[in-house]
């Protein structure tokens, strides 16, 4: 019902990026989804890929600071509203959305998130019949 997450770390200077997807280039491994926050010394790059365990050890073994994670992914209709109703049933159950990203893909809108409480949250997922993306399907439709 999750996926794999990478978590890399990057310092807010020139270049540091561009390292990170030199890396994964040289690798072969297909960006899927990305998102970069910042603070003011360094930014926190995640990225759902193709192969997110060889991701993470390419990153390591280059001596760049990652982590793996499972969050939830799942996939809405392209149409307005609907990742607020999606939302909304986490917000009822009382889950708190820790962070949220989303993207199109072969047509239907996918949000990955992470919440305060994942097996609350895969609870609703199945109560609220959900389509929940498990990461070889969402490697299918890329």
């Amino acid at each position: 019902m999750t996926i794999h997450q990478l978590s890399v770390f990057v310092e807010n200077k020139s270049g540091t990026l561009l390292r990170v997807l030199e890396l994964l280039k040289e690798a072969n491994i297909q960006l899927i989804a990305s998102t970069i926050s910042d603070t003011v010394e360094y930014g926190i790059y995640r990225i759902i890929c193709s192969e997110p365990m060889r991701a993470y050890e390419t990153l390591k073994e280059a001596g760049i600071s990652a982590n793996l994670s499972d969050v939830f992914a799942i996939m809405l209709d392209n149409r307005p509203g609907c990742a607020a109703d999606a939302i909304r049933s986490f917000s009822n159950a009382g889950i708190g959305i820790s962070y949220l990203y989303s993207f199109l893909l072969s047509g239907k809108g996918i949000l990955v998130f992470r919440t305060d409480s994942p097996e609350q949250t895969r609870k609703v997922i199945l109560d609220k019949g959900l389509n929940y993306i498990e990461e070889k399907h969402l490697l299918e439709m890329a």
